[in-house]
C-alpha cells in the first residue's frame, strides 16, 4: 500500500469518526455531565470554602483539572472543540446531497410522486378551455415555479416552492457551530475580574478569579463619587458610581452605574457589583496600594507553631519571635517568623490572616511561605517533609487586634469603596448571530416545508374533472389541508373539507 493511500486511509477514518452520531450523542451526554457536575460544585468560589469542603488532597486534585472553573478548563474547552468538528464534519457528509437536490434540478416535477399524496378529485361545470387559464393564474400567484403540460383532452399544471428550505435544518447546525465558536472565544480570550475603587481614587488594572496576579486594562477607571441610598430597615436600595474612563491621560468617557446598568468601553463591561466602607485595604484586586498597606504587620511580635514530622508522625510546639531564626525539631532547619499578612492570596483569592516567614532545611535554600492562620492544613500543600500549623494567634485572639492599615475616614461621614465587576467576552457577537440563525433555521425547517402541488384538469363533455394532489417535505396533514383549500378555490364543494 502506498503512502497516499495510507494517508487517504488514515483521513477517512478521521472523517468517519467525526461524522459519526454516536460521537455527536457522546459528547453532549458529557457536556450535560459537565454543566450538573458545575451545579453542585460553586464555581469561582473562596479557596477557603473548597478546603473545607473537600480537604487537602481534593481540593488539589480538583485545582490541577480546573473543576472549581469548569467553563475555562481545557478539557472543557476540548469537548466544545470536538463537538463543533462533529456538527461541521456531519453536516459536510450529508449536505452533497441536499445541495444536488436543491440546486442541480434535472427533472422538478415528476407525476409518479403523487401517486400516494394527499388528492381531492371532482367536476365542475365550465368546460376544458375555461379551466385551465384559471388554474395556471392560481398556481403562478402560490408558487415560484410553475410547469404546465398540455394535451388536447387533459392538462396537467405543476407548482412548487420552498426547495432551498431543506437547507432550514443546516443554517441551524451554523447557528450551533458559532454558538459553540462564540462560547470557546469567550472561555480563551475573554476574562472576568474584580476591582475595589475608593471614592477619588484610579485603578489601571483588576484581578482575575483564576489567577492571581493583577490584570492591566488599556485604560484606566477613576471613581470620583459613590453613593448609597438605605431602606428604612437599613438593607441597600440603590448604589450608585460615578466612574470616569481615562485613556492617555485624557477623560474619553464618564458614567453613573448602577447594577444591571454597566459602562461598556472598547468591548470592556464595567458592572456595579458591590460596595463598603472604607476600612483599609480597600485596593484588592486594583491598583498597587501604598507601602503602608503592603508592608507586613509587625505588631505581632510573637507566635507558636506546631509541627509534624511526616516521617515520624511526631509533633513539636515551635515558639518563635519577629525576626529571629528558630530551630526545628529533629535538625529540619530553621523558621524565621517576618511578619503577619492581613489578606493572604491564594489562587488570587484572600484566604485571610497568615503568617509569613523563611523556612530553611537543612542543606537547603531558604524559602518564603505563607502558614494560613484560619486552615490548620493549609501548609501541607507543600507537601514536604514537615507541616506547620500557627497555634497562636489564632482568628480568636486577632479578633481584638488591629492589625489593618488605616487610611482615614471622611470627617463629615462614612467612605466607600466601589466594588466592580470588569468582563470581557469576544464570543459574544457570534453567539448574538447563532442565536438569531437559530431562531432563522428553526422557522425554515419547521414552517416552510419544500412542497409541490399538482393540478390535474381533464375533458368531461361541457364539464372538467379536476384532481389536485400535493407533497410535502413535512407535514402531510399540513397538506392535506392546503389541497382541500385549492380544491374549494377551484369550485369544489365545500363538504370536501
Amino acid at each position: 500500500m502506498s503512502n497516499e493511500q495510507k494517508k487517504k486511509g488514515v483521513i477517512d477514518q478521521l472523517m468517519a469518526f467525526f461524522a459519526s452520531l454516536k460521537l455527536t450523542v457522546v459528547l453532549f451526554l458529557l457536556l450535560a455531565a459537565t454543566s450538573i457536575l458545575g451545579t453542585f460544585i460553586p464555581q469561582n468560589a473562596d479557596p477557603r470554602a473548597y478546603l473545607q469542603a473537600f480537604g487537602d488532597f481534593f481540593f488539589r486534585l480538583f485545582s490541577v483539572f480546573g473543576i472549581f472553573d469548569i467553563y475555562h478548563s481545557w478539557w472543557f474547552q476540548l469537548l466544545i472543540v470536538l463537538l463543533t468538528l462533529n456538527i461541521i464534519v456531519c453536516s459536510i457528509d450529508r449536505l452533497s446531497s441536499i445541495w444536488k437536490l436543491v440546486f442541480n434540478v434535472k427533472k422538478r416535477f415528476i407525476k409518479g410522486r403523487f401517486n400516494n399524496a394527499p388528492s381531492e378529485e371532482f367536476t365542475i361545470d365550465r368546460v376544458f378551455a375555461d379551466v385551465q387559464p384559471e388554474v395556471e393564474v392560481l398556481i403562478e400567484g402560490r408558487y415560484r415555479h410553475m410547469e404546465s403540460r398540455v394535451e388536447e383532452k387533459e392538462a396537467t399544471f405543476f407548482g412548487e416552492r420552498w426547495r432551498w428550505s431543506r437547507l432550514g435544518v443546516y443554517i441551524v447546525h451554523l447557528s450551533v457551530v458559532l454558538l459553540l465558536l462564540g462560547s470557546l472565544i469567550g472561555s480563551i480570550f475573554g476574562f472576568d475580574g474584580f476591582v475595589q475603587i475608593p471614592e477619588g481614587e484610579t485603578v489601571d488594572s483588576i484581578q482575575l478569579r483564576s489567577q492571581a496576579e493583577p490584570l492591566p486594562l488599556p485604560f484606566q477607571i477613576r471613581c470620583d463619587d459613590f453613593d448609597v441610598r438605605f431602606y428604612e430597615n437599613g438593607a441597600p436600595d440603590e448604589f450608585r458610581s460615578d466612574l470616569v474612563i481615562i485613556e492617555n491621560g485624557q477623560e474619553v468617557i464618564r458614567k453613573s452605574i448602577i447594577v444591571n446598568d454597566p459602562l461598556r468601553y472598547k468591548g470592556i463591561n464595567i458592572f456595579q457589583s458591590s460596595y463598603g466602607e472604607l476600612r483599609g485595604n480597600p485596593m484588592m484586586g486594583g491598583p498597587k496600594a501604598s507601602e503602608k498597606e503592603e508592608a507586613l504587620v509587625t505588631e505581632i511580635t510573637e507566635a507558636l507553631l506546631q509541627v509534624m514530622v511526616n516521617e515520624t508522625g511526631m509533633t513539636y510546639q515551635v515558639p518563635v519571635k519577629l525576626d529571629e531564626p528558630a530551630d526545628l525539631p529533629e535538625k529540619l532547619g530553621q523558621f524565621t517568623y517576618t511578619g503577619l499578612v492581613p489578606h493572604a492570596k491564594f489562587g488570587g483569592q484572600d484566604i485571610g490572616e497568615a503568617l509569613a516567614g523563611i523556612l530553611t532545611k537543612t542543606g537547603g535554600e531558604p524559602e518564603e511561605i505563607q502558614l494560613s492562620i484560619r486552615f490548620a492544613s493549609f501548609d501541607k500543600m507543600r507537601q514536604g517533609k514537615l507541616f506547620i500549623t500557627v497555634l497562636e494567634p489564632n482568628a480568636e485572639t486577632l479578633a481584638g487586634e488591629d492589625i489593618h492599615s488605616h487610611t482615614g475616614k471622611d470627617p463629615e461621614g462614612k467612605a466607600y469603596w466601589t466594588g466592580l465587576e470588569v468582563t470581557r467576552d469576544p464570543g459574544v457577537p457570534l453567539v448574538y448571530l447563532g442565536f438569531c440563525l437559530m431562531i432563522a433555521g428553526c422557522f425554515v425547517a419547521f414552517f416552510m416545508p419544500h412542497e409541490q402541488v399538482m393540478i390535474t384538469v381533464s375533458k368531461r363533455g361541457q364539464k372538467s374533472a379536476v384532481v389536485v394532489a400535493g407533497t410535502a417535505y413535512r407535514s402531510r396533514i399540513a397538506m392535506q389541508q392546503k389541497v382541500k383549500r385549492l380544491a374549494i378555490q377551484l369550485g369544489a364543494e365545500e363538504t370536501v373539507l
